[in-house]
């Protein structure tokens, strides 16, 4: 094959709700949750050429993620691979990293997501929409929010979606710049707290932020100074609606952000 290469587009993820309904028998937590995606985007180059074998290569902007098997771009593109029975290929993929980690914001789910997007341009669209779907459940909770887009209600892990009617916000982000937090850290924290004391879970718009809010004093800073800002996803990053964010010390910021009505897309070349 003539060496072949597409550019993705994936956007990051807010969520304006989000409740946990009970932990099921996989070790997962149902919830319900209105996610949306947002302005604010990782680029994915992704070639593909000859070889003697299958190979997948990773690189990149950021020195914060791993460019090895661990990474949730590696393992899409192996599940493609091994899913559409693709043989003597290499996938190179560069990843232009600007969505800030373990922040709540989809960073790795998007790029997951844009992977099988992408590859499956490349590959002459060789699954439906619906097989990316299933492709996209089985690696994570948010990738079929960031395939699909737009302002969605989810419920399962995350993983069930349904469309909802688009609304034009603007969106203000801010994070501690060296706080990240693990869904699973937020979930089990959650478990934790739900079976000790239930009291003023009902004041938070998300429950994961009532489950970690108490354990990190740059959180509660962003509350004190921020009261009507919410948490997104497992953390850390809180956003807000209708005021922008100040500059703090040791606080990352990005204001006047946009909800937009897709989710990962191709950029023509």
């Amino acid at each position: 094959m003539q060496s072949k290469t597409v550019k993705v587009q994936c956007p990051a993820k807010i969520n304006l709700t989000l409740k946990v309904i009970n932990k099921r028998k996989d070790g997962f937590h149902n919830i319900e949750s209105i996610m949306q995606t947002i302005n604010l985007f990782d680029y994915l180059t992704i070639e593909i050429s000859d070889s003697e074998e299958n190979k997948i290569v990773l690189n990149g902007n950021s020195t914060k993620i791993p460019y090895d098997d661990s990474n949730l771009v590696y393992k899409a593109a192996k599940l493609f691979v091994e899913n559409c029975n693709i043989t003597q290929t290499k996938i190179s993929i560069f990843i232009e990293k600007n969505i800030p980690i373990a922040a709540g914001l989809a960073g790795g789910s998007t790029d997951a997501a844009g992977t099988l997007y992408g590859l499956n341009k490349l590959f002459n669209n060789k699954l439906s929409n619906n097989e990316l779907h299933k492709l996209c459940a089985q690696l994570g909770s948010d990738l079929n929010v960031c395939l699909t887009g737009g302002k969605l209600q989810t419920k399962g892990r995350g993983e069930i979606i349904e469309p909802l009617e688009f609304e034009e916000l603007n969106i203000h982000l801010i994070k501690p710049e060296s706080l990240g937090i693990s869904a699973k850290e937020a979930y089990t924290k959650f478990s934790k707290n739900n079976e000790t004391h239930k009291t003023g879970r009902e004041n938070f718009v998300n429950d994961l932020e009532w489950a970690v809010i108490d354990d990190y004093q740059a959180l509660k800073f962003i509350k004190t100074t921020y009261p009507t800002s919410v948490m997104t996803g497992s953390g850390s990053t809180y956003y807000s609606l209708n005021s922008e964010f100040q500059n703090h010390e040791k606080y990352w910021v990005k204001n006047n952000l946009k909800t937009i009505p897709f989710g990962v897309k191709i950029l023509e070349q």
